[in-house]
């Protein structure tokens, strides 16, 4: 099987890791702009609001981190998709450009379904970040103004 197909799809999905940091990026302003809102207003739970603000920049930044490495991914491998003939020859010249820079330890050679694989873990895992972010957003959401004031 031609692995141009592949390689092509990995890439189309690699992308909508954008679409998940943008949305993780407006739940992170969020999270620093209420938990700056104490210094302008008296909080109610300045402890549990500190904490959730903290836990959700947090999460922002590891999927943050995420998004940084599949938009490297979808790059490299959108490129490598619109020369898939010569495959062979600029899959060795990228290895040996991430060994030489120090982004991979050796160089051996990987095949591409397990480097798109390989790939899709971080996608997938960047999703994880995101939801766990959203779900811990709505929670304080719809917990927060239910809580008696503190004391």
């Amino acid at each position: 099987m031609s692995e141009e197909p592949q390689l092509a799809l990995t890439a189309r999905l690699l992308e909508r890791g954008r679409q998940i940091e943008r949305l993780s990026d407006g739940i992170s302003l969020l999270a620093l702009g209420f938990g700056l809102a104490p210094l302008l207003l008296a909080p109610r739970h300045p402890g549990l609001t500190s904490t959730l603000c903290a836990l959700l920049l947090i999460l922002g930044l590891a999927q943050k981190y995420h998004a940084l490495r599949v938009a490297l991914d979808a790059e490299l491998i959108g490129a490598l998709a619109n020369d898939a003939g010569r495959l062979g020859s600029r899959t060795r010249a990228l290895d040996q450009a991430l060994y030489e820079l120090g982004l991979k330890r050796g160089v051996a050679e990987r095949d591409w379904l397990a480097r798109c694989r390989g790939a899709l873990r971080l996608l997938r895992r960047q999703g994880i970040c995101f939801a766990v972010q959203v779900s811990l957003a709505l929670s304080g959401l719809l917990i927060l103004p239910w809580l008696p004031p503190a004391a």
